[in-house]
């Protein structure tokens, strides 16, 4: 069995890892606009005799940034993601206050198609917002997959020791909040 320090040696290295990952996949997969979710991405670690828990903490939206939403009429972009727009279960005007402020980052403004004038940035806005919402977000896996690979780099005896399934564990350190 290992002691204590090893475990927690281990654990440490391995949230590291993920942490180190995940940013960087934001940066390369251009996500990292405001870098709030970036810089919010942090770790807990407690060891105890027969236990641990390891806690990956983040702003509310990494899940959904992670493994995609389904839109409203369409599941293409994501259909295997547990979540989707128009359920009910979200914050209301999260999404359009979130994309409002993007596109006045980004200075994003389509143009008319009859008069060749710029929308402005609340109707660009709009027009994305309700894009999104029918056809979902794909899903990243900005996290899962950095959480996946350095699972499998675990120590054989670490995951014996404590009977890890990677599901459980993925499952269960992406829905804590």
């Amino acid at each position: 069995m290992l002691d204590n320090k090893n475990t927690k040696e281990y654990l440490n290295a391995f949230a590291k890892y993920v942490i180190q990952q995940s940013r960087s996949n934001l940066t390369k997969g251009g996500k990292n606009n405001t870098k709030d979710l970036y810089n919010s991405l942090d770790k807990e670690i407690e060891v105890g005799a027969n236990s641990f828990r390891l806690s990956f903490l983040s702003e509310d939206y990494l899940a959904y940034l992670d493994k995609g939403v389904k839109g409203k009429t369409s599941s293409t972009k994501a259909p295997n993601s547990p979540f989707k727009f128009g359920s009910g279960t979200g914050k209301k005007g999260a999404l359009t206050q979130g994309i409002s402020k993007w596109v006045r980052q980004k200075r994003i403004q389509f143009k008319d198609r009859k008069t060749g004038k710029f929308l402005s940035y609340q109707s660009t806005s709009f027009l994305i917002t309700r894009s999104v919402y029918h056809k979902g977000i794909k899903p990243s896996l900005f996290f899962t997959k950095p959480f996946e690979k350095a699972f499998e780099r675990l120590p054989d005896e670490l995951v014996e020791a404590y009977g890890l399934d990677v599901e459980q564990f993925l499952e269960y350190t992406i829905n804590k909040k």
